[in-house]
């Protein structure tokens, strides 16, 4: 009868896994690599998401603030004026001058800036994708559209008040 090895598995000694030379490393290269392929396309989504927040931002302060110089105004002709230059002061102060935009100034009807009537603003932009490039005119299809209104009524002193 033959004796059976001793074996390796005693306590205080561990089997030596085998390892080829072209091997090391290579986890850490295949982390990496996965770090990458998941990574850039949440940061891409981070970066779409934040710019897109801004432009929100923009038009709903730009709606706001021009309907607030609109009511402000008497004749109907200074009021979609007054109205354009507010949405442009206040889109150049969030750096948005750029994007393409439309404003429309709605009085539901009634002659615009007669008192106890409201006055809708609403602001459009067109908001273009981070690092669209211009290639086969992805920089015109991966524009988002965001658009921001503000209702203001126009008081019903209005006439009054410029009179002091």
């Amino acid at each position: 009868m033959r004796r059976s090895r001793r074996s390796s598995d005693r306590p205080g000694r561990r089997a030596r896994p085998h390892r080829t030379g072209n091997e090391r490393g290579s986890a850490s290269l295949e982390f990496l690599g996965a770090a990458l392929l998941l990574m850039l396309p949440i940061v891409y989504l981070v970066l779409a998401l934040a710019e897109l927040q801004a432009a929100t931002f923009a038009a709903e302060g730009a709606a706001r603030h021009a309907a607030r110089v609109a009511v402000r105004q008497g004749e109907a002709s200074d009021i979609h004026l007054s109205a354009n230059a507010a949405v442009e002061l206040v889109l150049d102060d969030f750096g948005r001058s750029d994007d393409e935009r439309t404003v429309v100034v709605d009085c539901g009807g009634a002659r615009c800036g007669m008192p106890g009537t409201r006055l809708r603003v609403t602001v459009e932009l067109e908001v273009r994708l981070p690092f669209a490039p211009p290639v086969l005119g992805l920089d015109r299809v991966l524009v988002v559209p965001v658009e921001a209104s503000a209702l203001q009524p126009v008081s019903r002193w209005a006439s009054m008040e410029g009179e002091r």
